[in-house]
Order: C-alpha cells, then sequence, then structure tokens
C-alpha cells in the first residue's frame, strides 16, 4: 500500500492510501482513519459521483470515531482509469457509479467488479494491516444500497449494518435499471439479487436482530423515484427484521444531513462491534 498523503485528526490518523488491485486490475485508493486506540472496524461506501476522500472530509466522523475507537475505511466508488468505452460519459454510470456489485457485460465486467474487490481483497487486506476483525458496514445513496445488499448476499461477515438515504429497491427505480441493464444485461432475476428489498425478503430469519438504522431526509429530491426506503420497509417487516428508518422533515441528500445524523451511526456500530 502507498501512503498518498496523511494528516493528523482528534488524536488519530486520516491516510489515503492506492494499492495496486489484482482483482479490478487497476490501483484502486482508499481512505482509512485510525483511532488512537483502534477497536472494530466500520467500512462506510459512498454515493454516485463520490470518492474515497467524500466522507472522510465532509462527514466530520473522526472526532466521535476517534472516542469510540473505530477506523474508518472509504473505499473509492468504482474504478478509474480503465478506458473503457463511455465510462465518464453519464454521472450516474461507469467512473463513480460502481454500484458496488461485480459486471458480467462487456465492456464492464473486465474491471468493474466492485462486490469482490471489497469483500475478498480490499477489506481483508485492511483487517490484516490493523489487526482489526470486528467490522461493520455503512454507507450514503448508491453506498447505501452497496451496504444492505453486500451484507445480504455475505451473511456473517459484517456484524453491524446502517445506511443513510440508500437507494434500497433499485430493480424500481431509473438509477437502479440504469445501472443493472448496463452491468448485468437484461436478466431480471440478476438485478432482483442486487436488490436489498428483494434479498431482505428471501430471508428465512432476521438477519441482524439486534437491528438496522436507516436515516433518510424527507426534502431529499430523489426520495420518491429513486430511493423508495418504504420498500425495504415492507420487507423488513415481512421477516421480522427490527428496522429503524428515521425520517427526517427538511432534510435533504447531500452531506449537510449525513453530518447531522452521522454520531448516530456511529454509535449504533461501536455499541455492536466495540461492546
Amino acid at each position: 500500500m502507498q501512503t498518498l498523503s496523511e494528516h493528523l485528526t482528534f488524536g488519530g490518523t486520516q491516510r489515503f492510501l492506492q494499492h495496486e488491485s489484482t482483482t479490478i486490475g487497476l490501483p484502486m485508493r482508499f481512505g482509512l482513519y485510525l483511532p488512537p486506540e483502534p477497536k472494530a472496524l466500520l467500512v462506510f461506501l459512498a454515493g454516485l459521483t463520490c470518492t474515497e476522500e467524500t466522507f472522510a472530509i465532509k462527514a466530520g466522523a473522526q472526532r466521535l470515531a476517534s472516542t469510540l475507537g473505530l477506523a474508518l475505511l472509504t473505499p473509492d466508488t468504482s474504478p478509474r482509469g480503465a478506458g473503457a468505452p463511455g465510462e465518464a460519459d453519464h454521472w450516474d454510470f461507469g467512473v463513480g457509479a460502481g454500484f458496488y456489485l461485480d459486471a458480467t457485460q462487456p465492456p464492464w465486467a473486465r474491471h468493474w467488479r466492485m462486490e469482490s474487490y471489497l469483500v475478498d481483497e480490499l477489506i481483508p487486506l485492511v483487517q490484516q494491516h490493523t489487526g482489526l476483525t470486528a467490522t461493520g458496514l455503512c454507507g450514503h445513496s448508491m453506498g447505501g444500497h452497496g451496504a444492505l445488499t453486500l451484507a445480504l448476499r455475505h451473511p456473517g461477515r459484517f456484524r453491524s449494518l446502517s445506511a443513510l438515504a440508500p437507494i434500497a429497491a433499485p430493480t424500481q427505480c431509473p438509477w437502479g435499471h440504469k445501472a443493472f441493464a448496463g452491468y448485468l444485461g437484461d436478466d431480471r432475476a440478476a438485478w432482483a439479487a442486487h436488490d436489498a428489498s428483494a434479498l431482505m425478503r428471501q430471508q428465512a430469519t432476521a438477519p441482524y436482530p439486534q437491528g438496522l438504522l436507516i436515516d433518510q431526509g424527507l426534502a431529499d429530491k430523489f426520495l420518491a423515484e429513486q430511493l423508495h426506503p418504504e420498500a425495504f420497509e415492507a420487507a423488513c417487516a415481512t421477516v421480522g427484521q427490527p428496522l429503524t428508518l428515521r425520517r427526517h422533515p427538511g432534510y435533504d441528500h447531500g452531506y449537510y444531513f449525513v453530518a447531522s445524523v452521522i454520531d448516530d451511526h456511529l454509535r449504533h456500530h461501536a455499541a455492536a462491534l466495540c461492546g
């Protein structure tokens, strides 16, 4: 791992790093905050157009993470520099929009392997590097979709789970249709395998009996068309999954909202990971 920059903050160290990914086949960047006394690892997946720096710079999470002993891992949101035709033509597909899945369609299948990269390469690499095995998963928007789906697709890998304004039913929204058609093709069964609401409905028992936390702003311009938290809420009710879904009047989709509620998410994960 190559350190690109390093910053002292709240008694810990925020680093931005790069490594050669064998899964992606390209250099990949990520952020890692290590508090003074790290006890557990929280992976935060960012949303469309974001990078490994977005959450680290905008959310203000390091202050409380330092006190709680949470290390924060912030991966990038897609491969970069692949040179795939049209990779930067759309803000919601391609570069900055990996959707945390393994693409099966050309030209994306060669490098757009974000699920395997995270679950099989980056997170184990950071766990080994830090010695932290207790790991939670959180995300915002597209990253909320990623957090929910990766946790449900890989049972037992993450001890705690939460999301902020997630794309909760991507098979029912334009962002999901565009991404899934491009990355996965026309097979709707393949789409459903990456839809958090569909995955939750398939659970035999509640996968997180200690509870899930989701926050959603009601002034979010993407709420009605793209996010559909009510679909995930209904799926949780079907299988008896405890869910705290908090709806916040006046709050929008951006990082002012994320910064306003992130402390509750850090405490949610610390209770499961550090207790």
